[in-house]
């Protein structure tokens, strides 16, 4: 008789132990879950401040890019400059560009001076004009930069140097 007592009693020692190791088991597995998901949230975080970095990285490199940049044509090698002419020229033929950037749209915005009518510039109204879009499409989320618009400008038959502030936009694919 005792020793049925002691084993059901140590039958019941091991189902404690077994409770007991499952108990923590589950403990740190739901803890170790917990710990992966903000590290996830964190990994988004940084993947969607990467893309932007990428982004505005992209709004430099195509401000600079041979197909937008002033280069030596208004005096000195700037930055940030973009010649208003050239990206008329582009707009033109933009068929043989459409896979060579990975971008939605591009848009070119004079901010300064500003003007009253938004105008899109077209080879009819250039430079009358206050924006200049590549690719006609609709925009979801854009990056920008500031850059200066540069142009050859004629004043009683003198050419000059016609700069104005503006805005390049950027829609990203983010691939």
């Amino acid at each position: 008789m005792r020793n049925k007592k002691s084993l059901k009693r140590a039958q019941l020692k091991i189902q404690q132990m077994v409770f007991m190791l499952l108990a923590i088991t589950l403990f740190f597995a739901l803890a170790g879950m917990f710990v992966l998901v903000f590290k996830f949230s964190e990994l988004k975080d940084s993947a969607s401040a990467l893309e932007e970095k990428n982004a505005l990285l992209l709004v430099t490199k195509l401000a600079n890019s041979p197909e937008f940049s002033c280069g030596k044509a208004f005096g000195n090698t700037k930055l940030n400059c973009i010649d208003a002419d050239k990206v008329m020229m582009l707009k033109e033929n933009i068929e043989r560009y459409s896979g060579f950037w990975d971008v939605q749209n591009i848009e070119i915005r004079k901010i300064y001076p500003k003007t009253s009518k938004n105008t899109e510039c077209t080879i009819a109204n250039y430079p009358n004009c206050n924006f200049i879009r590549i690719f006609p499409r609709e925009i979801a989320s854009e990056y920008s930069n500031f850059v200066s618009l540069c142009r050859k400008g004629s004043f009683e038959g003198e050419v000059y140097d016609k700069c104005e502030m503006a805005r390049l936009m950027v829609s990203y694919n983010g691939k």
